[in-house]
């Protein structure tokens, strides 16, 4: 599987049809921009000495942290880029695993769904989507579904 996509348009996208992102590793700085940007300053996620005595033997990234990441990989393929209108949710989602500073994740995304809609110039892909880190310990899933702009 190459990692190097060029965008789709709605025609473009069949079901079973499945595309890998890049890898990226987890760092300090991503835990204490999320914080920011959410206010979520819980210390499971920003105090080391906090998270080290509890369940995880230490800090694990956000939930909705995790959720972004996998989000941003589906953006990094190129595959949606300047042909997704929107962004429609979710049918599920499940955060399996933690993830931890120094963490090198990566997406699977398999297109499961495709249909038209009552949108002139657009129709629905949904994404099967499954994040792993670099011990294969699978740390996110979740379908996504766009509004994919029709070729012209």
């Amino acid at each position: 599987m190459a990692y190097s996509y060029e965008p789709h348009h709605f025609e473009d996208f069949e079901p079973g049809q499945t595309f890998q992102s890049v890898g990226r590793t987890v760092t300090e700085a991503d835990f204490v921009m999320h914080s920011a940007l959410s206010g979520d300053w819980t210390e499971l996620h920003t105090n080391r000495e906090y998270a080290d005595d509890g369940p995880f033997d230490g800090r694990i990234a956000h939930g909705p942290m995790t959720f972004v990441q996998a989000t941003g990989f589906v953006y990094r393929t190129g595959i949606v880029e300047r042909t997704a209108y929107a962004f429609l949710g979710m049918n599920y989602m499940d955060l399996p695993n933690p993830v931890y500073i120094g963490d090198t994740l990566s997406l699977e995304i398999e297109v499961s769904e495709k249909k038209n809609v009552d949108h002139d110039d657009a129709g629905i892909v949904v994404l099967d989507t499954e994040m792993t880190n670099q011990d294969d310990t699978v740390v996110f899933q979740g379908d996504m579904k766009f509004l994919i702009k029709h070729r012209e």
